[in-house]
Order: C-alpha cells, then sequence, then structure tokens
C-alpha cells in the first residue's frame, strides 16, 4: 500500500473520487493526511468525514520556501510516498518539488500544453477554451516540475465541446472526466507500473 498525502484548496470533488477508489479496492493506497493552505475548503469536511486526518496549513506569514518546508515536514512525519495536488491553487516550492520528485501528480482541466500555465486554473481555464473556439479541451494528469503544469503527462482525455456549452457544462463535463483519469493515474502509480523517460511517460498495463 503507497501512502497518499492530498493537497487541496476547494471543495474536495477530485479527493472525493480517490476516497471512494479507495474505499472500492480499486486503488493500493491509503490517504495518510489531507492538507488544505484555506480554512473554509470543503474538501476538508470530506476527508473527516472519510476519518481521514484533514489539517489546515495557513500560509499567511511564512514565504513560499518556508511554507513549502511545513508542508515537507508534516508529509514526512506521516511517510507519504505519493503527493496529490487535487485542486491545490498554490505554487510549490522548489525545495518541495525536490523533495517528492516524480512523487508528485497534479490534475488540470484541459489538453496540456494548451491553456494551461500561469494565470489557467479553475473556471478560467473553460473560459479561455471557450472564447478561443476550440472543439475539443479535456483533462490532463500529469507529474508537477519546477514550472506551471509543465511536467511529463500522464494520461489525458477528450471533451467535446458544444455549441451551446456555458463555462458551467463545460466544467461539468471536464470534471466527470478528471475523477475518471486522476483516480486511474494514482492507480498505475500505486500498482508501480509507471516510469519516466526524460518527457515521457511509459505506462504497462500489463
Amino acid at each position: 500500500m503507497v501512502n497518499i498525502g492530498v493537497l487541496i484548496s476547494g471543495s474536495g470533488t477530485n479527493l472525493q473520487a480517490i476516497i471512494d477508489a479507495i474505499d472500492k479496492g480499486l486503488i493500493k493506497g491509503n490517504i495518510k493526511v489531507i492538507i488544505s493552505n484555506r480554512k473554509d475548503a470543503y474538501g476538508l469536511e470530506r476527508g473527516k468525514k472519510a476519518n481521514i486526518e484533514s489539517i489546515f496549513i495557513d500560509p499567511k506569514g511564512y514565504s513560499n520556501e518556508e511554507y513549502g518546508r511545513i508542508l515537507v515536514q508534516e508529509l514526512k512525519k506521516r511517510d507519504v510516498e505519493l503527493v496529490v495536488l487535487a485542486g491545490f491553487l498554490k505554487i510549490l516550492s522548489k525545495d518541495f518539488i525536490a523533495a517528492y520528485r516524480n512523487q508528485i501528480i497534479n490534475i488540470h482541466p484541459s489538453l496540456i500544453p494548451s491553456f494551461c500555465g500561469k494565470g489557467y486554473y479553475g473556471e478560467k481555464v473553460h473560459r479561455a477554451v471557450l472564447d478561443y473556439g476550440v472543439k475539443y479541451t479535456g483533462a490532463t494528469v500529469h507529474f508537477v516540475d519546477e514550472g506551471a503544469d509543465t511536467g511529463p503527462i500522464i494520461l489525458q482525455e477528450v471533451v467535446k465541446v458544444d455549441n451551446n456549452d456555458t463555462v458551467e457544462t463545460l466544467r461539468e463535463k471536464v470534471l466527470r472526466v478528471e475523477h475518471k483519469i486522476l483516480v486511474e493515474a494514482i492507480r498505475l502509480y500505486c500498482e508501480g507500473k509507471i516510469t519516466i523517460e526524460g518527457r515521457k511517460v511509459i505506462i504497462n498495463r500489463e
């Protein structure tokens, strides 16, 4: 079983998808701790309902590097081996990334490298997709490196953009895909079926 730490900032629907998958035995891992940088994040309540240690660590008063060290200390204290960013709206420090190199997974609501990077998060992504007029968008699970949404891609899935889509309808369609591929990526990681060769992620499904 792989020890997992989940970082959140909001409602935690992706977190819930992970919790449900673990409960069904689909993921060979356990969530050891859920950490939020926002006190009112509903994901903390989801964690508590599932009897998972769920804590708020206030970033105020700390530099990004200092905050990163605090997060690493909390994760290491619980022997966390895989860090999942499930809507964590804060840039990780370089020390954090170095401490968990190729052990941090993020979900992004577009087909990277489109509509990603600095400033592209949440509904801003879907608004940009609609404004540009692309016919397809989707979701991407990737490893986290020092850049913004620049790490090696693990899984992607396409979502068709319909003429009558709004930010809200597109968000819901993409969210369903996010839940699916994030759970699958974590499952593959926990089963040791992922290897990284440069920028390429090789998945062994045998």
